[in-house]
């Protein structure tokens, strides 16, 4: 049985409760989590909220109609990639080009049929899983298995958008270790390779299961931890230098062990006087401020900003 997280979700767009409630009973058996709206408005505030993996949205809805607000799905950034299956109930050819046109994958004539339903949800449904592999593959540092730059700047946003929402604090930390030119040339790129993967390993191991680490480039990575103040991000912070001080190296061209340090920076949106407007660049120029701080005051400390 699969969990609630681990359900793909479709956004149901139709003016008619009839047609949600023919929907649910149609869907119940495929393991799926059903969202409803009954608007073009309700629609944007509820993806916007809780980007679905599906929207099945109706075509003929008073106001704003199901082409119009397709198009202004498909102009959205966090919403643009997300499949669009039509229920209508006409058979116009043009209108049904138009439809994909706008972006849409598929499309439903009502009265649906139930097998019909749930063979085209399904198929887009899959077509959206593989999008997302692919997408999640292409965020992954090959040398660490830690989330790359890229999905960093995605994940940042989302979490300051849901600061400014909900009020929930969110820390990062940025992260370097310390004199790592000098150990790449003095033992080679493949000590320096070694040394980065131990470093990852110890972040992975001291992260939380909401917490996003990334490999920020070179020997950098940066943390974004979720519901976590700036004090609670130094505990942190202090328990994972601990940690890698504490690591044991042996180069093949060097003595028998190298200890390897590194320092940290630390900023957290309650340390903010304006936290409902704060941009997630700002915290991350924060808490690469702090990071000069701790090198400029001795390396193998933690500094917030």
């Amino acid at each position: 049985m699969l969990g609630d997280a681990e359900r793909q979700s479709v956004l149901v767009v139709d003016d008619s409760d009839d047609i949600h409630q023919l929907v649910s009973v149609r869907l119940k058996s495929e393991q799926l989590s059903l969202l409803h709206a009954y608007g073009a408005d309700e629609a944007l505030a509820t993806a916007r909220h809780e980007p679905p993996d599906l929207f099945l949205l109706d075509l003929d809805m008073p106001g704003t109609d199901g082409l119009t607000l397709c198009q202004i799905l498909k102009e959205e950034e966090t919403l643009k990639h997300i499949p669009v299956v039509f229920l209508t109930g006409t058979l116009d050819v043009n209108t049904k080009v138009k439809a994909f046109d706008l972006g849409a994958v598929d499309y439903v004539t009502k009265p649906f049929d139930s097998i019909e339903l749930k063979a085209r949800v399904g198929a887009a449904l899959r077509t959206k899983r593989y999008h997302d592999l692919l997408t999640t593959k292409a965020h992954i540092d090959a040398l660490t298995g830690l989330w790359d730059r890229g999905y960093l700047d995605e994940q940042l946003s989302s979490e300051v958008s849901l600061l400014h929402r909900k009020g929930r604090p969110v820390s990062l930390l940025m992260l370097d270790i310390d004199h790592f030119k000098p150990l790449n040339d003095t033992y080679g790129h493949p000590f320096g390779d070694r040394v980065i993967q131990r470093v990852a390993q110890v972040l992975n191991r001291l992260s939380r299961e909401s917490d996003i680490t990334c490999r920020y480039g070179g020997e950098e990575f940066c943390m974004i931890l979720r519901d976590t103040t700036t004090d609670g991000a130094m505990v942190l912070a202090e328990r994972i230098r601990q940690e890698v001080a504490a690591l044991d190296f042996k180069a093949n061209a060097g003595p028998a062990s190298t200890t390897i340090t590194i320092s940290i920076g630390v900023s957290g949106s309650d340390a903010f006087e304006n936290e409902d407007n704060l941009p997630g660049q700002t915290l991350l120029e924060a808490s690469d401020r702090a990071l000069y701080m701790a090198k400029s005051n001795g390396r193998n400390r933690v500094e917030s900003a």
